[in-house]
Order: C-alpha cells, then sequence, then structure tokens
C-alpha cells in the first residue's frame, strides 16, 4: 500500500509540472510496476493494455457517441432548442437564462459531453442574452452551470466509462441519471430565479419574443425523437448501448442532413473533432488502466478496504471523505482523469460497506448510486475555481468576458449543487428508483 500512496504523490508532482496526464499516469504505472515485479513483465502489461484498449468493442460506443455530439453541434440544431426552451419560459423574470438551462439538458440528452453543450450553447444564448441586456455574469454562469449537465443525462460518456470500469450496466447507470438530470435541472432554474429576484439589474423584464421557424421546430422534434429512439431502442431491448451509438450516430447524421444544417466542411470538422476527442480519450484510457494495474498489484485497494473496516465507522462517513476527495481533486483535475484514476480505487468498498438501507444492500444498487454521486460531484469540480473546465471553455468562446465574472455568475449555481449532493446521498431512491421501477 505504501509504494501505491508514493505513486500517487509522484503522479501529482508530474500533473504539477504540467506534464500530460495521460503520460503522467502511464509513466508512473510502468516504472511502478516494474519496481514491483521486473521490467519485462511491465513492458508486456503497457503492450497488452494499449492493444486491449485500442481494439475494445465496448469502448467503441465512446467515439460514437462523441460523433453524435459533434453532428447535432455542427448542424444548428441547438439554435431550435434555444428558441423552443425561450418560447417556453423566456417572459418570465430571467427567462432567457432559464431557457439557456432548458436547452443545455436538452442538448447534453444526446450529446453526452459538458464540455460540448457549454461550448455549443454558448455561442447560441448567450449572444441573445447581451442583446436583451443580461449581465454577462448571470448569462455566463447558467451556460456554464447548464454545460455540465451533458455528463449526467443519458447518454453520458462519463457513466459509460464508469460502467466499463466497474462492469455495471450502462443502461442501468442512464436510467439512474435521469432524475437526478431533471432535479439539478429545476434547481439551476430555482438558482436563477432566486439571483433574479434578489439582484433585478442582472436581468430585464420580460420582451417579446420572436417566433420559432419551421426548421427549429422540425429540429426540436428530431432531437426528442432520437433521444425516444436511443432510450426506448436499449430498454425496449432492441439493441445493446454499444449498438444504440451507432443507431444514434446514424440518426443523427441522417437529421442533420435532412434538416439542411450540416454540410460537407461541417462534416469533415465533426469527424476530426471526434477522432481528436476520441484520441484524447483513449490515451487517458490507456494510462489510467496502466496506473491502475501498478496500484491493484501494489494492494492498494485491499489495503484501503481493510482500512476502512479497522476504523469502524458508519458507511456514510466513508462515503462523506470520498465526496470532499473528490472536491479537492475536482480543483487540479478533469473529470474524466479524475474518474479514471479514483474509481478504481474506491468502487471496490461498495462491496464491503455496510449502508444499513435495503435499497444499498445488494452490491450492484449501491454501484449504481455510488456512480450518480461520482458523477454529480464531477458536476460541482466542472464549475467551481480554480480549475472549473466548463468555466475555462466558456472563456476561451468568449474571449471578453473576464475569468472572475463566470465564477462569479456561477456561485449560486454550485451552490444548488451542493444541495442536490446532499439530498442523493440522503435519499439514494432519487438514483435508484427509475432502476427498480424499469
Amino acid at each position: 500500500m505504501l509504494e501505491s500512496l508514493l505513486g500517487f504523490a509522484v503522479l501529482l508532482t508530474l500533473i504539477f509540472l504540467r506534464v500530460p496526464i495521460a503520460f503522467a499516469m502511464a509513466l508512473v504505472g510502468m516504472v511502478g510496476f516494474a519496481l514491483l515485479r521486473d521490467w519485462h513483465a511491465s513492458w508486456s502489461m503497457v503492450g497488452q493494455v494499449a492493444f486491449d484498449s485500442g481494439l475494445s468493442y465496448t469502448l467503441s460506443v465512446v467515439p460514437l457517441f462523441i460523433f453524435m455530439g459533434n453532428l447535432l453541434s455542427r448542424s444548428g440544431i441547438s439554435h431550435g432548442l434555444f428558441a423552443a426552451a425561450d418560447r417556453l419560459i423566456g417572459r418570465a423574470p430571467g427567462g432567457l437564462a432559464m431557457a439557456s438551462i432548458l436547452a443545455c439538458g436538452g442538448f447534453s440528452a444526446v450529446s453526452g459531453s459538458s464540455l460540448a453543450t457549454a461550448a455549443t450553447m454558448s455561442k447560441v444564448a448567450m449572444p441573445s442574452m447581451r442583446r436583451y441586456g443580461y449581465a454577462d455574469s448571470l448569462a455566463a454562469g447558467s451556460i456554464a452551470a447548464g454545460g455540465t449537465l451533458g455528463i449526467l443525462i443519458p447518454p453520458s460518456v462519463i457513466l459509460i466509462i464508469y460502467g466499463l470500469l466497474t462492469e455495471t450496466d450502462i443502461g442501468k447507470l442512464f436510467i439512474a441519471g435521469i432524475l437526478p438530470g431533471l432535479l439539478g435541472i429545476g434547481l439551476y432554474l430555482l438558482a436563477v430565479w432566486v439571483t433574479v429576484r434578489l439582484y433585478p439589474q442582472l436581468a430585464p423584464k420580460a420582451t417579446r419574443r420572436e417566433a420559432m421557424t419551421q426548421r427549429e421546430r422540425l429540429g426540436v422534434i428530431g432531437m426528442l425523437a432520437l433521444f425516444a429512439f436511443i432510450m426506448g431502442g436499449i430498454y425496449g431491448g432492441f439493441f445493446t448501448p454499444t449498438e444504440a451509438a451507432g443507431m444514434g450516430a446514424g440518426a443523427a447524421l441522417l437529421l442533420s442532413f435532412g434538416l439542411g444544417g450540416m454540410t460537407r466542411r461541417d462534416l469533415y470538422q465533426a469527424v476530426l473533432e471526434s477522432a481528436r476527442t476520441t484520441a484524447m480519450i483513449f490515451a487517458i484510457i490507456i494510462g489510467a488502466e496502466i496506473f491502475t494495474n501498478f496500484i491493484n498489484f501494489a494492494g492498494l485497494p485491499d489495503g484501503l478496504a481493510a482500512w476502512i473496516t479497522d476504523l469502524d465507522v458508519h458507511a456514510f462517513v466513508v462515503i462523506a471523505a470520498i465526496i470532499v476527495i473528490y472536491l479537492i481533486l475536482g480543483c487540479v483535475l478533469e473529470s474524466l482523469s479524475m474518474i479514471l484514476l479514483t474509481v478504481p480505487i474506491f468502487y471496490p468498498l461498495m462491496y464491503e460497506l455496510d449502508f444499513g438501507i435495503e435499497m444499498l444492500a445488494d452490491p450492484e444498487a449501491a454501484l449504481i448510486w455510488f456512480a450518480i454521486l461520482v458523477v454529480v460531484v464531477t458536476e460541482i469540480s466542472l464549475i467551481t475555481p480554480p480549475v472549473g473546465l466548463n468555466v475555462f471553455v466558456l472563456r476561451a468562446v468568449l474571449r471578453d468576458v473576464p475569468l472572475k465574472t463566470i465564477f462569479l455568475g456561477v456561485t449560486p449555481f454550485w451552490i444548488v449543487d451542493i444541495l442536490r449532493l446532499a439530498l442523493i446521498v440522503a435519499v439514494p431512491g432519487l438514483s435508484l428508483w427509475l432502476v427498480g421501477a424499469m
């Protein structure tokens, strides 16, 4: 166990020295494994991990869902989602900020990516909010916070990777994310309403909105149909989540060209962007697998479970400690790296802890509940300083908006996120009720 802790210390040092995390994890894992065993075994392990990950059928779901999200992002469908949400609640105080959150929730339901959602909606919603006199802090904050929904509302790339790491049913993980995702949208809308009530100058009074175009209406219908097609296909037993990714990507391609918003150049850019993102994700996955093999060989998960058992503390105290660790790590690591680095260490604890709740007595249910906790904590890390990744994405797109303005704008949203996290911990049924019903 001591070797694992030393490995973590070296890894964090390399990260602070700006070594890319994929290479830092691979290097520490390879050297650590070699020191514990021998170099020949270490090189064999590295080659096997790279080969297995690159040819993994189950991991093919990742580039397919990423491609689907990029297609929809470049097709202009997001404009229709924002227009529909604007028509629904745009007349309320802070209505455009609320519409941005609803549009982010809708777009994330099929893109599966927080960064793609934040980047896309910032180009769609920010100009409208500025045109109607919204403060940059509220406008940027609502988009950054709404973008975090992309890793929870299914289909979610993060939940897919969690399922692959823990061998948990991805379909059940998807259904478990629906109610917490809807709760997140509701609390974000409440945060906008309270903020505007306390500081009316941040949002102007309601003004008359323009009617939706026919293309925007068709885009919204198409997005809803695509979501229903993917989720209905999975839960209807017509195809697996991996097959659903391929079907969804094909349907998104037809939808994008059918609505007339996709050009050959857009398609080329979507393919190129998907390839780059996939290469980045696979590099991190391979690095994390190498590092995980090292810490498993060093006995960290077993040692951690034995140590917690010896402490004789309540299971929820352990969960609270894990949440604090995630909140701290979220200040220095991006979401995917954090999950790949920590989940292999923490998830075996779900088999050992006794929560004293019938709903969590089944280890699979405990793993699903823990997945939602991990994703919600990760969402919080995406908008909290000093390394809120969604905030930096918005800063890259909105170059005239200072970082401190965006961080000020997201403050009400991470406050309600803490409330949501507490509710999910206290009421496991929020994550598990739909799973049981299905």
